[in-house]
């Protein structure tokens, strides 16, 4: 048998959070990309592709995301 929920008038504390969504413009899947050569040291590579290995993803995308927010976060300065 299921209880039964009782309601009362009692005030209700609660705070607002800050909306944290991307608007619907920015949910593209696809992006544009351009295939560049670029050097980068031993150790950050390595550092990739560990971590990639761990959450079995492409370590190119995860450097690729990093220089992403990077601009994005920079970009309107």
């Amino acid at each position: 048998m299921k209880k039964k929920i009782k309601y009362t008038d009692e005030p209700m504390d609660f705070e607002v959070v800050e909306d944290f969504l991307p608007p619907p413009e920015k949910l593209s899947l696809k992006k544009k990309n351009i295939k560049v050569t670029l050097t980068l040291s031993k150790e950050s590579v390595e550092f990739f592709k560990k971590i990639a290995k761990k959450r079995r993803y492409p370590y190119q995308k995860m450097i690729r995301k990093v220089v992403d927010y990077y601009v994005s976060r920079y970009k309107s300065e």
